[in-house]
């Protein structure tokens, strides 16, 4: 698939920088894209490129970046929406369903892109996928405790319904047989049936 190429308005040249990145990184992977690739993308020659953008790996770092502070935030205001552990986990799987629902090349690069970060990016990026895991074990705890969840494993529990978050990015596409909110509200429910909510 070849990328189009687009000439952002001037005033957002970084922006439609990122976003060519984003499009090849996804197509093409990170190693195989090149600067040139993405300034041909941008109707960019290199000098110019370089006045809005280091370098390549700067905007992998961007992008993820980009993305769990996105999910950390629909997380929180999920969590925060609401006092009960039960609705709290429901609207935290739904809000992190929608995330790969609506940003399947995000969710695909940062999965398949990490290793890739150098070693600094990499451990501050692990960081905070652990304090984003960390906030559906801490529900899910919560939930145990207060009788409302059943499970063996609150760890495997957890890591099933991330992975079920995840997997919605490999195959859903907008216009499909089912909606954004019908794909986040079905999920919300196998997450409440996985941990034998009440």
């Amino acid at each position: 698939m070849s990328t189009p190429t687009r000439v952002p308005p001037r005033g957002d040249r970084r922006a439609g920088i990122v976003a060519a990145a984003l499009e090849l990184f996804a197509d093409k992977g990170y190693l195989a894209t090149t600067m040139d690739d993405i300034g041909r993308a941008v109707a960019m020659r290199g000098p110019s490129l370089y006045k809005h953008v280091a370098s390549k790996q700067d905007l992998l770092v961007e992008i993820m970046e980009r993305s769990i502070a996105t999910v950390l935030r629909d997380h929180r205001i999920a969590v925060e929406s609401t006092d009960d552990v039960r609705e709290q986990l429901r609207r935290a799987v739904e809000a992190h369903v929608r995330f790969h629902a609506r940003h399947r090349l995000e969710a695909f690069v940062g999965t398949r892109e990490l290793r890739h970060l150098d070693e600094a990016n990499r451990a501050v990026m692990l960081s905070l996928r652990k304090d984003y895991e960390s906030g559906f074990r801490e529900l899910v705890e919560r939930g145990v405790a207060q009788g409302r969840f059943r499970v063996g494993s609150v760890k495997l529990a957890v890591y099933s319904i991330l992975d079920m978050g995840v997997g919605v990015a490999v195959w859903f596409r907008e216009g499909g047989e089912f909606s954004v909110d019908e794909v986040a509200y079905h999920y919300g429910d196998q997450a409440l049936r996985l941990l034998g909510a009440d």
